[in-house]
């Protein structure tokens, strides 16, 4: 029940931040489209991510997502850092951030349903 609820609150948490990446892209990057591009991703995962709060359990798969999704964007932001020495610190905060986030939803991701085992077991 404390991993559920903490879960809840992570969800939101995220959920809350990634939809905040709404105002740089509405009223700051006018003239940066790739930026502009991956900040929808993260403001549309952050509004499912809200939604995912409520039932975290039905919603395995898109946890799964955004934590993997996360660690992923992390590798390649650290491999940014090693190249681009005038932005190293600001990439190295994100690492941070995206790393934090992707490794709590995998440690606090519910488990499989004793059913859901059973069924993927069968097939």
């Amino acid at each position: 029940m404390v991993r559920e609820r903490a879960l809840k609150v992570v969800l939101v948490i995220v959920g809350l931040l990634f939809v905040a990446a709404a105002y740089p892209l509405v009223f700051l990057l006018r003239g940066d489209p790739t930026l502009q591009m991956m900040l929808s991703i993260y403001v549309t995962l952050g509004v499912f991510l809200l939604l995912a709060s409520r039932n975290p359990a039905a919603h395995r798969s898109l946890i799964g997502f955004a934590a993997w999704s996360s660690l992923a964007h992390a590798g390649v932001m650290a491999v940014q850092s090693v190249g681009d020495v005038s932005e190293r610190v600001h990439l190295l905060i994100g690492v941070a951030m995206f790393a934090v986030i992707g490794i709590i939803l995998i440690a606090l991701t519910p488990a499989k349903k004793s059913d859901e085992l059973a069924s993927a077991a069968g097939a």
